[in-house]
């Protein structure tokens, strides 16, 4: 019995994508990448090692155990330091087997950039992002974290990028503040935790001008999520000792293909394996894409609820982030837990 658990209990690393790739490379201009992953076993996983195969790229990796379930990412940097067609591979060691996991990276570095299209996938008409979501995850009251909107120009004259209906709670600066024809700029945003309204998920839609007098629309709407922790900090050793917890059967969520289907559903349970009673205070989701209902937000010790996630196949389409699920209660060593659920289409 001992062997067959073992044998059962394995982390499992799955990229979102193996392979990168990224199109025209400017010149001496170092490039960032990252790779996403997920540990989609039931042990915790752990990034032994990234090994790229030469001294013009380098890797940072979570060194932290990764939960079944959760996701993480490895940023790649690549000095584009040669002209002409690049392949790169990383070799990923992780708990999970002996031999590496593979990740790629291709492209072409330039002189001058013609196609941008490559970093900058999502088109605006004159202007294209990187992405069109934003993500300030883990914050803690008191922190002022700050994340890149990265666009290129597209058009033939300069363009100053504005953003519009920024909350109290976030601050922009473009750089450069007129982004010439045909280039990259970043807008940097800052998250003032101390405005945030209230713990757990805080989402808003902001917006990119595109030209003077734009209008907002799902066009330009850019999705900016941010997750602020209860603080516990005040806890005394007692405390801690009698403190409930809670435990999910599952950190991670594989519904299969959608097909056909309006929806589909899956049941996490949901157990208090602390000393005293868990209150479950918020249980939110990420985009319209999934629906969560609980059984039960009260649990005494060693008792468990069910939490049903249903994914809606008219809103999976228009979903900007990944689809997750976010628990946040009183216990104070994980006051969040977060759900991650893959769908296929």
């Amino acid at each position: 019995m001992a062997v067959t658990f073992a044998t059962m209990a394995q982390p499992r690393f799955v990229a979102d994508q193996e392979i990168m790739k990224l199109g025209e490379v400017q010149f001496q201009t170092p490039r960032n990448i990252t790779f996403g992953f997920t540990n989609k076993g039931n042990k915790s996983l752990k990034i032994k090692e990234v090994k790229p195969s030469c001294g013009c790229t380098t890797a940072k990796y979570p060194t932290e155990d990764i939960k079944a379930g959760e996701h993480g990412q490895i940023v790649v940097t690549y000095d584009a330091g040669i002209l002409g067609t690049f392949h790169k591979e990383l070799a990923v060691y992780t708990n999970y087997q002996e031999e590496p996991f593979y990740l790629t990276m291709q492209g072409t570095v330039v002189r001058e950039v013609q196609d941008w299209s490559g970093e900058y996938p999502i088109d605006l008409g004159n202007v294209s992002l990187l992405s069109n979501h934003i993500e300030f995850d883990n914050v803690n009251k008191g922190d002022r974290p700050v994340a890149e909107l990265r666009l290129v120009n597209t058009e033939h004259t300069a363009f100053k990028p504005e953003l519009m209906h920024l909350p109290p709670y976030l601050t922009a600066q473009a750089v450069p503040e007129n982004i010439p024809a045909g280039k990259p700029g970043v807008i940097y945003l800052t998250l003032d935790s101390e405005k945030l309204a209230d713990y757990g998920l805080t989402q808003t839609n902001i917006y990119l001008a595109r030209y003077l007098g734009d209008k907002v629309s799902e066009t330009n709407e850019i999705l900016v999520s941010a997750v602020l922790l209860p603080d516990f900090s005040n806890l005394t050793q007692d405390q801690l000792a009698n403190a409930p917890a809670l435990e999910l059967s599952s950190a991670h969520i594989d519904m299969g293909k959608m097909g056909n289907k309006k929806k589909l559903t899956e049941t996490v349970m949901v157990t208090n394996t602390g000393k005293s009673t868990l209150e479950i205070k918020k249980v939110q989701v990420f985009n319209k894409a999934l629906t969560v209902s609980l059984s039960n937000r009260t649990l005494a010790p060693g008792k468990s609820a069910k939490l049903k996630v249903s994914a809606v196949a008219n809103y999976m389409k228009q979903a900007k982030s990944r689809p997750r699920v976010l628990l946040i209660s009183d216990d104070p060593r994980n006051p969040l837990q977060t759900i991650n659920v893959d769908v296929e289409e």
